[in-house]
């Protein structure tokens, strides 16, 4: 950018040499003066929505991370919707094929029990870790509830 070799009016030169800005130099006009500060304060607005766009840009951010977590939640509670009907399918396969253990004995003792048998159980959960899980739980419990009530 070339500079062009001009001078500036001498108004002008003590209004950029002055070092107080503030000062009212006997060149300058009040007019000049209120729109310097009107740009002053239009500048300082627009450093303010600035810093607010910024904001609002990192929000909007974080959102789009949200709902891209929320998707992802719900392709794959879609799929295992979808696979629900499978799974009711084979359980029912599953226990089509084991025979119920009915004696002579069950159905003397049950007659007004209803025409459909019922299936075995398929899933065997062992209790025999239950008491000391149990005890451990409450132990657990009870050293939370003292350390909430030392706080």
């Amino acid at each position: 950018m070339a500079f062009s070799s001009r001078t500036l009016p001498s108004h002008l030169r003590q209004g950029s040499t002055s070092s107080n800005p503030g000062t009212q130099s006997t060149g300058q006009s009040p007019a000049l003066l209120a729109r310097v500060n009107e740009k002053k304060a239009e500048l300082e607005n627009l450093k303010e929505l600035r810093e607010l766009s910024a904001a609002v840009a990192n929000q909007m951010e974080a959102l789009e991370q949200k709902l891209a977590t929320l998707s992802d939640g719900t392709e794959a509670i879609a799929t295992v919707v979808g696979n629900w009907h499978n799974v009711l399918r084979a359980i029912n396969m599953a226990s089509a094929k084991i025979p119920s253990p009915r004696s002579s004995e069950d159905t003397a003792a049950k007659p007004q029990e209803d025409a459909l048998p019922l299936p075995q159980t398929l899933v065997r959960i062992p209790t025999e870790h239950a008491p000391a899980l149990q005890a451990q739980t409450e132990a657990a419990m009870e050293n939370e509830q003292n350390s909430s009530s030392v706080s």
